[in-house]
């Protein structure tokens, strides 16, 4: 590999403030303290770049995405449309230097085959088809829903035609066993995601309150909210905290129709793990059971106990550390019976051996490099 490796980010890594850069950031991280002398490519619509990735590479060069506008097309997703760049297919191939493409989205000259004759990774961060169809299945305004479909049926049509043209390395087992049912890949592996937690900092004893967080601005995410709102806590007493970004005002409005459920809106990073530190109860239900949910890997490193339903944990390795429900009536129950239960220092080695096992950001790395050679 001559220790040199281009990576293509989907955004600036950095800050890792979302749960799509978390993996990226922590992957490069983990690489630049094995030796890898990386080449970082960045895409980017709002964020600005960072002098903190000048530690960990290289080099780093920025590329501004394309407007939506100028980017719809009836054969190509709009996700890699927009990421179309000659500086930067130019950036890459001026050596031949393994490289490791961030995401289906920065796969367009994988598809081309202006990559060819290179070693090249696809980190699969979720089945993109069969997320942007979970969207259509949760969005309310028409137009967004028609071009969820419509992105839906381009990515599957896309994402069969690169199968074979690189390895894949998707965050969960059930992504691996989907794209091998779908379109018959023989390339594809799982490496768990990369995490920015090396302790599991769950207190003993009892939280004063549940809670559910996420990036409230999408859709499937605000639907498991109200969902939880008016099937769930609507028949509880018990004290309810939805937090995130992006809330909707009819989310707002929902949450503050009982004494005992309430939301915030937009906290820092900061005030975010408080609240998960906090907790007693992590209620996570999930819409999709594509990729890995880093809301729930957050709470299970930092919080206490963590109630999901099986598409919020499928293929993540965490089923056994996670209580499951799976309607609003065992979701109430069970929601009752953990608020009773303290959580205990055993609970939290558990989950300490987790990160020392399937999420050792130095053991994956040094895995991820075998697919390099």
């Amino acid at each position: 590999m001559n220790n040199h490796l281009h990576i293509v980010c989907l955004d600036i890594p950095f800050p890792a403030d979302y749960g799509g850069v978390v993996d990226l950031f922590y992957k490069i991280k983990a690489l630049h303290q094995l030796g890898v002398k990386i080449h970082l490519h960045c895409f980017t619509k709002n964020r600005k770049p960072q002098d903190e990735l000048n530690k960990y590479c290289e080099t780093v060069n920025y590329y501004l995405r394309k407007k939506n506008s100028s980017s719809f097309s009836f054969s190509v997703p709009l996700i890699v449309n927009s990421r179309v760049n000659d500086e930067l297919i130019s950036n890459l191939q001026k050596d031949n230097h393994p490289v490791l493409l961030e995401g289906i989205h920065c796969t367009y000259y994988l598809k081309t085959g202006q990559l060819n004759n290179r070693k090249i990774i696809v980190r699969l961060h979720n089945a993109e088809f069969a997320y942007y169809k979970q969207l259509a299945k949760h969005e309310g305004n028409l137009f967004k829903k028609l071009y969820y479909l419509h992105e839906s049926r381009l990515l599957k049509k896309y994402e069969k035609a690169i199968t074979a043209k690189a390895t894949f390395l998707a965050v969960s087992k059930h992504d691996v066993d989907l794209y091998q049912q779908e379109f018959k890949a023989t390339g594809i592996h799982y490496l768990p995601v990369f995490l920015p937690y090396t302790l599991a900092v769950g207190k003993e004893g009892k939280g004063c309150f549940c809670l559910y967080h996420g990036n409230l601005g999408i859709n499937e995410n605000e639907e498991a909210a109200i969902w939880l709102l008016q099937n769930v806590f609507s028949k509880l007493s018990l004290p309810f905290v939805i937090a995130g970004k992006n809330p909707s005002q009819k989310l707002q409005r929902l949450a503050h129709n009982h004494q005992h459920t309430c939301l915030v809106a937009n906290p820092t990073d900061k005030e975010m793990q408080d609240m998960i530190g906090k907790a007693h109860v992590h209620v996570l239900p999930s819409l999709n059971n594509t990729g890995i949910k880093l809301k729930l890997l957050n709470a299970m490193f930092n919080g206490r106990h963590c109630l999901v339903n099986k598409a919020g944990v499928q293929g993540s390795g965490l089923e056994s550390f996670c209580h499951i429900a799976e309607d609003e009536a065992t979701f109430r129950q069970q929601i009752e019976e953990l608020y009773k239960q303290p959580f205990t220092g055993q609970e939290a080695q558990q989950r300490q051996g987790l990160l020392q096992t399937i999420y050792n950001n130095e053991v994956n790395a040094r895995q991820l490099m075998t697919f390099l050679q």
